[in-house]
C-alpha cells in the first residue's frame, strides 16, 4: 500500500482503503477501481491522497505503530469525545484518560518504534488527526527520554486536548492546507490557548501538566512564543516536547501556510535545535520519526527512483528501500532491495508524489 496524491490519479488504481467522507460515510470501497474523473469531485470534498495498492507497493511493511495504524483505531473517539468535551468536560474523564492509555499501550509495546507520519489527512478530520498525531509523537520523544510513565500520561492527555480552545475562536477555519488568515485574525486565533485554558482550569481531575500544555504549547525555549513568551528556563519538558510536536505536524500539514515534505519538516526542526526547541527534545525527536515513512517514492543520488519498504529502527534516515528503476528512466525486472544502513554511498535525495 502507499499514498498517491489525488492529482496523480491516472485511473485504473485499484484503492487500498475505504475513502470515508464526511458523516463517516464510505465515498469509495477498498478494492474498488479509481476514475480519471474523480479527481475533480475528491479534490472539491478536501481528499489531496489516497491509499492505493499496486505492483509498486509490493513489500511495503505497514507498521503497527503509525499514523494510520493509530488513526484507524481512535480517531473516531478522539473526534466524538473532544466534541463532546467542549461542552461539559468533567464527563469525558474516564473517555480522555481511555484514549490516552490505549494510544501509550500501542506506543509502549515495541521498544525503538520508529513512527511514520502519513502526511495523509483528510480535510474532515482536521483537529482530531492533528491532537492524534502529537500525541503519539511527545509519547514516543517521552518515552525516549526516559519520563515516568504517570507523567508521560499526563502529557498525552494534554496532547489530546491542547487544541481544545480552537471550539471558542470566532474565525472560520476550514482546515484546508495552506489557507491564509488576515493580522486580526491571526490575533484571534491565537487566544486558542487561553480560551483552551478557560475551559479546563477549574478541571480537578486534570494535572497541572495537561493544563500547562493546553495553555502554552506555543512556547519556545527563545521567549518568541505566545501566550507568555517564557524562556527555555521557564518552559516543562513536557511543554517542550508537545510544542514541538505541534510545530512538527502543523509543518508537514500547512494548518497555516504551504505544506512541506517530511523530510524537510524535520531539516527545519533540527535547524533550530537550541533555538525554537530544547537541543534534547530535538535529539529524542530525531530518533524516533521517519524521514521517509513507508510507501514514499524516493530519488537517490544516484537518480534512481525505489519505494520505502520499512524503517531501520536506529537510523530513521536510512530506510531500507526498493530501486524500481534507473537513472535512464528504465524499469527494473527483478527486485533490487537496498538497505542504506549498509549501502554507505547511497542516500535520498527528494521524494516524489508519484511515479
Amino acid at each position: 500500500m502507499r499514498s498517491l496524491s489525488v492529482k496523480a490519479i491516472k485511473g485504473n488504481e485499484i484503492l487500498a482503503k475505504d475513502l470515508i467522507g464526511d458523516g463517516d460515510k464510505i465515498l469509495l470501497p477498498a478494492g474498488c477501481k479509481l476514475k480519471i474523473e474523480y479527481r475533480e469531485h475528491l479534490l472539491r470534498l478536501g481528499i489531496e491522497s489516497v491509499y492505493i495498492k499496486d505492483e509498486i507497493s509490493k513489500g511495503v511493511l505497514n507498521d503497527r505503530v503509525s499514523e494510520d495504524a493509530i488513526k484507524d483505531e481512535c480517531l473516531a473517539d478522539v473526534k466524538n469525545t473532544l466534541e463532546r468535551f467542549s461542552y461539559n468536560a468533567d464527563t469525558e474523564e474516564n473517555h480522555i484518560s481511555n484514549i490516552a492509555e490505549e494510544i501509550i499501550n500501542d506506543v509502549l509495546q515495541e521498544k525503538n518504534v520508529v513512527y511514520c507520519l502519513a502526511g495523509v489527512r483528510q480535510r474532515s478530520e482536521g483537529i482530531y488527526s492533528h491532537s492524534i498525531n502529537v500525541a503519539v509523537l511527545s509519547i514516543l520523544i517521552a518515552v525516549k527520554m526516559g519520563v515516568a510513565k504517570s507523567r508521560i500520561k499526563d502529557i498525552a492527555i494534554g496532547s489530546l486536548l491542547h487544541d481544545i480552545g480552537y471550539n471558542g475562536v470566532t474565525v472560520k477555519m476550514t482546515n484546508e492546507p495552506g489557507q491564509t488568515y488576515t493580522d486580526e485574525e491571526k490575533k484571534e486565533i491565537k487566544k486558542h490557548v487561553l480560551y483552551g485554558y478557560s475551559m479546563i482550569s477549574n478541571e480537578a481531575w486534570l494535572s497541572k501538566t495537561s493544563k500547562d500544555i493546553i495553555l502554552s504549547h506555543h512556547e519556545m525555549i527563545n521567549s518568541k512564543g505566545y501566550p507568555f513568551h517564557l524562556d527555555g528556563d521557564h518552559m516543562s519538558l513536557a511543554i517542550k516536547i508537545v510544542s514541538l510536536c505541534n510545530d512538527f505536524d502543523t509543518l508537514v500539514y500547512g494548518r497555516f501556510g504551504k505544506p512541506i515534505k517530511i523530510h524537510d519538516a524535520i531539516a527545519y526542526i533540527i535547524s533550530q535545535s537550541g533555538v525554537r526547541y530544547e537541543h534534547s527534545v530535538v535529539a529524542a525527536f530525531n530518533e524516533v520519526v521517519a524521514a521517509y515513512p513507508n510507501g514514499t517514492i524516493v530519488v537517490t543520488n544516484e537518480k534512481e527512483i525505489g519505494i520505502v519498504l520499512r524503517q531501520n529502527q536506529k537510523c530513521p534516515t536510512r530506510p531500507v528501500i526498493r530501486l524500481l528503476q534507473d537513472k535512464s528512466g528504465k524499469r527494473y525486472s527483478k527486485w533490487v532491495e537496498k538497505d542504506l544502513t549498509t549501502c554507505l554511498t547511497l542516500f535520498i535525495e527528494d521524494t516524489l508524489e508519484t511515479i
